[in-house]
């Protein structure tokens, strides 16, 4: 059953966060996510399945955490409003990403979260291995070399598992014996 979080629901969270779970709703009216990008602290929207652009941009400006695990796929443009974000932001429900959006994504300023990717491209990596923050890449079964290479010399935390992890350990070793 689809729940929809309009304008008048946002506005009832942003009078009372306490008492209003957000994490309910499956889809959000674009008035709504402009209200809710004012919001300051973490916004918790986690049972969203779609998300227009317009609605993509609006929470682009919010600052602070944002969880929209529930949703498993986004447009590019809907993707890179959503990388202009400052903070915390999960997609971990987004199975795939286009290199662009990957892109898009290594800018964002914040730790990011999208550990249901299982696979990416090694430009996509390239890309990734660029971000400024902690990286959340749990869902990654396989690395090429140079893939695990790139994010062996990432700053900041790097989440793996199983082979990935492995990988990048490796490529690190391999990294500090050449120093």
């Amino acid at each position: 059953m689809s729940k929809i979080l309009t304008l008048e629901i946002a506005q009832n969270f942003l009078n009372d966060p306490d008492g209003e779970s957000l994490g309910d709703y499956t889809s959000m009216d674009d008035a709504a996510a402009q209200a809710l990008a004012q919001h300051q602290g973490g916004l918790y929207l986690n049972g969203l399945t779609s998300l227009s652009d317009a609605a993509a941009q609006a929470l682009g400006k919010h600052e602070g955490f944002l969880g929209l695990r529930g949703l498993r796929s986004l447009s590019d443009a809907a993707v890179q409003a959503l990388a202009q974000h400052k903070g915390e932001l999960s997609l971990s429900g987004l199975t795939s990403l286009s290199d662009a959006a990957v892109q898009a994504l290594a800018q964002h300023k914040g730790d990011l979260y999208l550990s249901g990717l299982t696979s990416l491209s090694d430009a996509a990596v390239q890309a990734l291995a660029q971000h400024k923050g902690d990286l959340y890449l749990k869902g990654l079964t396989s690395l090429s070399d140079a893939a695990a290479q790139a994010l062996g010399k990432h700053e900041g935390d790097l989440v793996l598992d199983g082979k990935a992890e492995e990988a990048v350990k490796l490529a690190r070793e391999r990294l500090a014996k050449q120093k």
